[in-house]
């Protein structure tokens, strides 16, 4: 067995983990208090951090360990959990690359992070481009239609 602790908080106006209109959404993390704010030294000069951290609020009886439609809709092909970024994934880890918009004591201010409010957060990583892919994204149809309403913002 292997536990890990949440190393900060997300903090947000959002309350509902709601799929979509993430795009203009302001949000902080917070460090636990067993970090101080050196943890953070030097963050500032990346543009983008990755955060990843846990959909908490996913009930275990909703865990999807095989295929299903993405978003349950029909017109998109069956697909495995782990062929989409579904919150209902075995282990409820998510996964954003966001852009970080100043540091502050203890906090990271954000914008667009796709995680509500209360939301353990598990670690924070700078974005550095030598690890972003080196060869073209190829992805199927359906993902584009799925996320064309993700990162709108909310009207």
């Amino acid at each position: 067995m292997f536990a890990i602790e949440p190393i900060g908080h997300v903090r947000s106006s959002r309350q509902l983990p709601e799929d979509d209109d993430w795009g203009a959404e302001t949000s902080s993390i917070e460090l636990a208090s067993a970090f101080g704010e050196d943890a953070l030294m030097g963050l500032e000069a990346f543009s983008h951090v990755e955060v990843i951290f846990l959909f908490d609020q996913v009930s275990p009886d909703k865990i999807i360990r095989g295929a299903r439609h993405p978003r349950n809709n029909p017109a998109w092909p069956l697909a495995g959990i782990f062929a989409q970024r579904a919150k209902n994934r075995p282990n409820r880890i998510g996964s954003t690359i966001v852009q970080l918009v100043k540091v502050t004591g203890r906090q990271l201010h954000l914008l667009e992070l796709d995680a509500i409010d209360g939301t353990p957060v598990i670690d924070i990583k700078p974005v550095m481009v030598e690890f972003l892919p080196r060869t073209p994204v190829r992805q199927p149809d359906w993902s584009h239609e799925l996320m064309q309403p993700y990162w709108r913002s909310r009207t």
